[in-house]
Formats: C-alpha cells, structure tokens, sequence
C-alpha cells in the first residue's frame, strides 16, 4: 500500500466506510497519511459548525434595481460605440501584422541587394551561408586546416 493509493480512499474513511484491510495497516504505518485523514476530519468539523448569514438586508433587492434602473437611464457618449469596433480593429490589425513580420522573415532575406534562402540550421544552403558569414573567425582556427575531408558516399 502507497500514499497515492491511500489518498485515493481517503473520502470512503472520512464518511465512515470500513474499506479494505490494509488501508487500515497503511494509517496506523504511515504518520503523513494519518495527519493528512485527521486534518481532513477537523476541517469538516468545522464546516458542519459554520452558519450561513441569517438573511440580506430587506432593501438588497430594492437598492439593486434602483441602481440597474440608473445605469439604463444614463446617457451613452459617442465613444461608447466606438470602443468596441476600434480595439476590435486593432487588435486585427496588430495580428495581420504579426503573422506578416513572421512569415515575412521566413520566406526569404533581403541582404545586399539581392534575395537569398533564409538560413536554416542543417541544411546545405543554411550550412554555407553560415561559412560565408563566419569566414574571417572560422579561417583563424588552425585545427580545421588539420582535419582530413570526409571521403565522398557512392550509392
């Protein structure tokens, strides 16, 4: 019997229910899981002691649709139609950006003046555009000059 198993039953002990056998070997066993069962009875203790508020006030209900009725009777400004529709707007127009910037820079570069494939890590163009950029640090490490090329695959 584990803790898990026994917080799984731990509702069937607390209404009373004798559950099985070894339940009853894992609360005497384990101190965490009896703490955990006696914390459980006091806090319903307490609940089944608590008294919900007598009743609301007799003008609650008074009070509430007289101030329903003044929210309705007052004047709407211009801007309250306009709200809406303009967060409404920008919010679209703050996503169409967004996703444009995204797949804008995705699709192809800008550099130089001429149009290039945008780098992407593993691939042949991304693995030489990364070279090209890298040139002048990669070219003052003498240990790749040491390096023996890889000889060609012949399928």
């Amino acid at each position: 019997m584990n803790c898990n198993h026994f917080r799984e039953h731990l509702l069937d002990l607390m209404v009373g229910e004798p559950g099985p056998g070894d339940l009853r070997d894992h609360l005497h066993g384990c101190a965490s899981c009896a703490a955990e069962l006696g914390s459980m009875r006091r806090t319903m203790a307490l609940l089944d002691e608590w008294k919900p508020p007598a009743d609301t006030s007799p003008y609650f209900m008074t009070r509430l649709r007289a101030r329903l009725h003044e929210e309705q009777a007052r004047p709407v400004s211009w801007l309250n139609w306009f709200r809406k529709p303009a967060l409404a707007v920008s919010m679209t127009v703050l996503m169409v950006a967004s996703i444009t910037l995204i797949l804008g820079s995705r699709r192809t570069e800008i550099s130089n003046g001429h149009s290039t494939v945008a780098m992407t890590p593993g691939t042949a163009v991304g693995d030489l555009q990364y070279l090209e950029r890298n040139h002048d640090l990669l070219a003052d490490f003498d240990m790749l000059d040491d390096l023996e090329p890889e000889p060609p695959v012949q399928n």
